[in-house]
């Protein structure tokens, strides 16, 4: 006679990549999505620039030297990393890896270069392809994305030039996500993000247990 009870069902948490141009509110989605549902972890990032006045090494990022940056490099610890303004900027493996295996959900709010490397370092990492699932968040129309980056009037036209030089290539790498978001409406796009978590949660590929059935 078959035992009754129900095995417990054991999966590895959602390592969700959220990334889009700047301009189209990924930041600002991803921190609502934060509040509706508290327990989603999130990924602190190593950085090689100075702390600032209020930040605190391990909770904003992990503030370290460039030897120890290059040195984690060489150990392959970091899933994704990138020079940005003279300072390196990575993800940790372990940051998403040690989560997962916990069964927690961890966030990355990463911009689309980085998406782009985590999905390639991927390729050769069981436990991240299993639990790794990529969102874009596009705005309405490229005419809209210009109109936010000016209505902010806090950089250049020199900059702002820049930002829609990268948002045109970056947009054009939106069929290499899972999901697609059109951030409109930001209480809508929140609805759709914490949707899309859901249904992810539903994916059979993160099971790590093979007898389930029997």
């Amino acid at each position: 006679m078959r035992n009754s009870q129900k095995s417990k069902i054991e999966k590895l948490g959602v390592a969700m990549i959220v990334s889009g141009p700047s301009g189209t509110g990924k930041s600002t989605v991803c921190n609502e999505l934060k509040k509706l549902v508290p327990e989603l972890g999130f990924s602190i990032s190593c950085t090689t620039r100075t702390l600032r006045s209020g930040e605190e090494n391990g909770r904003e990022y992990y503030f370290i030297s460039k030897d120890e940056f290059n040195a984690k490099i060489a150990n392959n610890m970091f899933i994704e990393w990138a020079e940005v303004h003279g300072h390196f900027y990575g993800t940790l493996r372990s940051e998403v890896i040690d989560k997962v295996l916990e069964g927690e959900d961890v966030l990355l709010d990463i911009d689309v270069q980085g998406a782009m490397q985590i999905k390639k370092y991927a390729e050769s990492d069981e436990i991240l392809a299993k639990c790794l699932e990529l969102v874009f968040i596009g705005p309405p129309s490229f005419e809209e994305l210009e109109l936010r980056l000016r209505t902010r009037a806090t950089e250049t036209e020199d900059a702002i030039l820049l930002r829609l030089k990268n948002a045109k290539s970056e947009l054009e790498l939106w069929q290499e996500y899972g999901y697609l978001i059109i951030n409109n409406e930001l209480d809508k796009a929140v609805e759709e993000m914490k949707a899309v978590l859901d249904v992810m949660h539903k994916s059979a590929k993160r099971l790590t247990q093979s007898g389930f059935f029997v």
